[in-house]
């Protein structure tokens, strides 16, 4: 029962609520919104409108305050709105007392990652460890879920059993944990096999902000048929393909995407997946450069990647993806105005950024295959550069090689 309230598939009407606050300004707090919606979106739902509100600290019995809820409620009434979304994590009682109010679904954006989560695993590996965050994020819920049953049956004759039944409910739940991180760490094992397995290649893998396009440039390098579409989390579960560039092969790895806001233990729970990230030789950040905030999303997946990888200090490349789709003002030559995200050009944002990284960048394509080519000279030389730290002896036939010429 668990599973189909997290997973039940829907296409409602929904209200978006976030705040303005010491924390995230105006700028921020739509951001999230935007990206909000689009998550709505993924999941199924129709976004009808937004709603900000401007405080110090989020109310800790509604979240917004009483004016604006008095708002929401209203629009939901007059409009058939069958869910409000926030977004931020909401708690037990924030839950109990906005549901009270608003009467409707209420979701907050880990529950709503959790359902496309649901949604969107496909191997054994991926549908564990959704199930393991959805149990972990239930958990500390169980008070609002038996709230909820009780207003519904009468309150009289209710609350003893009530806490008897959330007892009972937690020790299940606390056992199911315990045996789905079992389950992960079996599939662990029979992943680290077959990492094992692949013998000395070099591992390469794909990281990046969900929707950067990571999935298909996966599928250009590796001529696969990856699933890909414009939807955040498309890609859930871990693929690894061989690639071959000039007779040298290494191992390409696509992974989940990272996303702002996301909470530790969804990241925990999906560690093994990781793994791939934690033993690859080189790592590519896909970058989508058309998005106006991915500056902050580099800064999203870096963070992300020092917890992952305990901070270690790996190799990478930097691809810069979607520059088919990069959109900017042109500036008139007499305005003479600072240049901000808006009206710098492609070029200047290209010699800037470049000059900026310590490590190789490049600016692509990868739905129009432009500077693929360039791309794949990086990871040539880069994967070259780490088999020869392996196999020294194969120096000598890299070198007979590049005096043959490249050959198809």
């Amino acid at each position: 029962m668990i599973d189909q309230i997290l997973s039940e598939e829907t296409t409602e009407r929904a209200v978006l609520v976030g705040l303005i606050s010491n924390q995230q300004n105006e700028t921020k707090a739509k951001e999230y919104l935007d990206e909000l919606a689009f998550l709505a979106d993924t999941a199924g739902a129709v976004t009808v409108r937004t709603f900000l509100q401007k405080l110090e600290y989020p109310n800790p019995r509604t979240y917004v305050g009483k004016g604006k809820l008095d708002e929401i409620r209203a629009y939901i009434e007059d409009n058939d709105i069958g869910m409000a979304i926030f977004d931020d994590d909401l708690s037990s009682k924030q839950v109990v007392n906005i549901e009270r109010e608003l009467k409707v679904k209420i979701l907050d954006r880990t529950s709503l990652i959790l359902d496309i989560f649901a949604k969107r695993a496909r191997t054994a590996n991926a549908k564990t460890q959704v199930e393991l965050a959805q149990y972990q994020y239930l958990l500390p819920r169980l008070t609002r879920m038996w709230t909820h049953l009780e207003r519904q049956r009468g309150g009289i004759g209710m609350r003893g059993p009530g806490e008897t039944q959330i007892e009972t409910d937690r020790r299940i739940i606390l056992n199911k944990i315990s045996l789905l991180k079992e389950e992960l760490r079996a599939i662990d094992k029979q992943k680290a096999v077959q990492r094992k397995n692949r013998g000395k290649l070099t591992r390469v893998a794909l990281v990046g902000y969900t929707n950067a396009g990571k999935s298909t440039l996966m599928n250009v390098l590796s001529k696969s048929e990856v699933f890909a579409e414009n939807k955040l989390f498309a890609t859930l579960d871990t693929t690894v393909r061989k690639v071959i560039i000039d007779n040298l092969p290494f191992l390409l790895t696509d992974t989940v995407g990272f996303i702002r806001k996301l909470p530790t233990h969804l990241v925990d729970s999906f560690k093994s997946t990781l793994d791939e990230v934690r033993e690859a030789d080189l790592l590519v950040h896909v970058v989508d450069i058309s998005h106006p905030q991915f500056e902050e999303q580099i800064q999203v997946v870096d963070k992300t990647l020092r917890e992952v990888c305990d901070g270690a200090d790996k190799p990478m490349i930097m691809v810069f993806n979607k520059i088919d789709a990069f959109t900017h003002v042109e500036k008139d030559e007499n305005d003479l105005t600072p240049r901000t995200r808006e009206n710098i050009s492609l070029d200047e944002l290209e010699k800037m950024w470049m000059a900026k990284l310590p490590h190789d960048c490049v600016f692509i394509s990868a739905k129009s295959g432009q500077n693929i080519d360039k791309l794949k000279q990086m990871l040539y030389d880069r994967a070259k550069e780490i088999h020869l730290t392996r196999f020294p002896y194969n120096d000598f036939l890299f070198q007979k090689y590049d005096e043959l010429g490249d050959v198809d």
